[in-house]
């Protein structure tokens, strides 16, 4: 049910998280993995007070229509939540693009969303060796690659981004931005640590 999926938090205009669209931000509560350098730490628990009733997040999108491209699902995690995809269905009925920033948590789940999907942005953290640590769950990294993989496998625009979270060395650095452009990652953005 549309109605139950869980919102942290609401963003109704912003030009930085879909490339070169204007789109609202829906944050999505809830995230499998605890990252330690994580910047939206208040979306990692499923379950919380104060959360955003969705009908009422398609109001303020109804009042946007003429002024905005896109929706973006981001997080914590959204493709965690399994009414996300009624959500985005009701999103492209309203002529939005559907955007969708992911961790690559679940492989199944996204390659279940993306015939609703325009835009993925995709978060590859390290190689997969190194994602337990980062994440304090195991199998984590072999996950996420096979995200990308699929998403590779597809014409949906990608957009992989890698955070430099503490610790991560040059050399690190150097030898992910290596293997992401041998398999084919064409836009990697790396991004600082705040």
């Amino acid at each position: 049910m549309p109605h139950a999926l869980r919102i942290g938090g609401f963003v109704p205009f912003t030009s930085i998280d879909y490339p070169q669209h204007l789109s609202a931000v829906v944050f999505c509560q809830g995230c499998p993995w605890r990252c330690g350098y994580c910047h939206n730490q208040h979306l990692l628990t499923s379950r919380t007070t104060g959360l955003l009733g969705w009908r009422n997040i398609l109001k303020k999108l109804h009042q946007r229509q003429k002024f905005l491209d896109a929706v973006v699902f981001s997080g914590g995690e959204p493709t965690l939540q399994k009414s996300l995809h009624t959500a985005m269905e009701q999103v492209r009925a309203m002529g939005f693009k559907v955007g969708l920033h992911t961790a690559g948590c679940y492989p199944d789940r996204l390659k279940s969303l993306l015939p609703l999907v325009d835009w993925v942005g995709l978060d590859i953290k390290d190689l997969p060796e190194n994602y337990s640590a980062l994440t304090g769950a195991g199998g984590s990294g072999e996950r996420a690659w096979e995200s990308l993989d699929i998403l590779l496998s597809t014409d949906i625009p990608l957009q992989v981004r890698t955070t430099l979270h503490p610790g991560m060395e040059k050399a690190q650095i150097a030898q992910l931005c290596t293997h992401l452009s041998r398999v084919g990652v064409t836009d990697h953005r790396l991004q600082a640590c705040h």
